[in-house]
């Protein structure tokens, strides 16, 4: 891969800046990571690589660039490194364009280019609406992803001026369209039209009310699993866990936000990650800031616990169970190394499953998941 063209769009991190002159300690992630500082790293090494982009000009701020990925490194890079597995680079921050389509196009290229040479790219950004070039960055690749968003919100708001309140419009339905599904996790239904929500549904499109994903996280695990793309606005956090996120007294708590972020670090088939929303100038004690960085911490962590997986040709590190339900015969497979979840569809692909699809299925009865699958196909 040549780095030299996309260090074009980028800019280099000052360390001492962002840590104000005191510089990273022995054993923290500023003193192990290899950071955009002098010289472009060597990514031959790194598994997850991240980018800054702070363009927010897409929720209708007019001072363009923010300075909240910087702000998130701050504190991310002064957290202790314990996953000695796991190589971090950091390429620096997107040049901000003289248009916020121009940072769309320079992000997405980047994205691409370290997508393309196998790295997990972890986008610390702007405005939501950068969701949109995370997805794009897939296009040339012409294959079918699926993509989950963790958001109090459904961005779909077509009368709303601003791009970060209706981007997913284009992403459902612009062409060339590359989405085979997408899943929305933790959304409040308070602030969501129920129109909107049917019209999810015809799509056959996933949604996930932030109570039935609170009361049982472990079934996210799946979801986020089979998604390749996974895009995190800190609007799903409630604000007592996230001051910069004035949307909701309610939502997912910090250690949910984590787990949710450690199931994307497991999944084989993620390739990015974006952290959008955080507006520096609404937090308090960066304490936003703080929560956004352990939940990468956490990226790492799945990260590390993902890489001990065995491919599913390796019986012997699984358990298998065979079934039937509706008089249609299934095997499901259950980790010995991390305890997930897999189950054979009649084509005998196996897809991400979780215990509860498997004790249904025991139960005689169709798992929802196996029947979404199957409309899919």
């Amino acid at each position: 891969m040549d780095h030299l063209n996309i260090s074009d769009f980028l800019e280099p991190v000052n360390l001492a800046a962002i840590s104000h002159d005191e510089g990273f300690k022995e054993g923290q992630l500023g003193r192990i990571a290899d950071v955009y500082q002098d010289q472009f790293p060597d990514l031959d090494e790194a598994q997850l690589v991240i980018v800054g982009c702070g363009e927010q000009r897409g929720s209708g701020l007019i001072h363009g660039q923010s300075d909240a990925p910087d702000v998130i490194r701050r504190h991310f890079y002064s957290l202790f490194y314990w996953h000695t597995d796991i190589k971090v680079a950091d390429v620096g921050n997107i040049k901000p364009g003289a248009l916020f389509t121009d940072s769309y196009a320079a992000l997405k290229t980047v994205v691409q280019e370290l997508m393309n040479d196998g790295k997990t790219v972890i986008i610390l950004g702007g405005s939501h609406d950068l969701t949109l070039s995370q997805y794009h960055a897939y296009a040339d690749n012409k294959k079918l992803i699926e993509a989950s968003c963790v958001d109090a919100l459904i961005d779909l708001n077509l009368e709303s001026p601003f791009r970060h309140e209706n981007f997913l419009m284009e992403m459902l339905t612009g062409e060339p369209n590359i989405l085979r599904h997408y899943n929305h996790i933790a959304f409040q239904s308070y602030y969501v039209h129920p129109r909107m929500l049917e019209t999810m549904d015809k799509l056959r499109f996933d949604c996930y009310r932030v109570g039935s994903v609170k009361e049982t996280i472990d079934e996210m695990e799946p979801v986020v699993r089979n998604s390749n793309m996974f895009s995190f606005d800190i609007s799903a956090i409630a604000s007592a866990y996230a001051p910069a996120s004035s949307i909701s007294p309610n939502g997912l708590n910090g250690e949910e936000a984590c787990v949710l972020m450690r199931y994307a670090g497991m999944s084989p088939n993620v390739s990015s990650i974006g952290v959008y929303g955080y507006n520096v100038q609404h937090d308090r004690d960066e304490l936003t800031a703080k929560q956004i960085s352990h939940m990468l911490w956490y990226v790492l962590d799945g990260r590390s616990r993902g890489r001990r997986e065995a491919s599913l040709d390796e019986r012997d590190s699984f358990n298998e169970y065979h079934t039937a339900f509706a008089e249609v015969e299934t095997v499901f497979l259950q980790s010995k190394k991390t305890g997930r979840w897999w189950m054979q569809l009649p084509d005998k692909k196996y897809i991400a499953c979780s215990y509860k699809d498997y004790l249904l299925a025991s139960s005689n009865e169709v798992p929802e998941r196996w029947l979404r699958a199957q409309e899919r196909g």
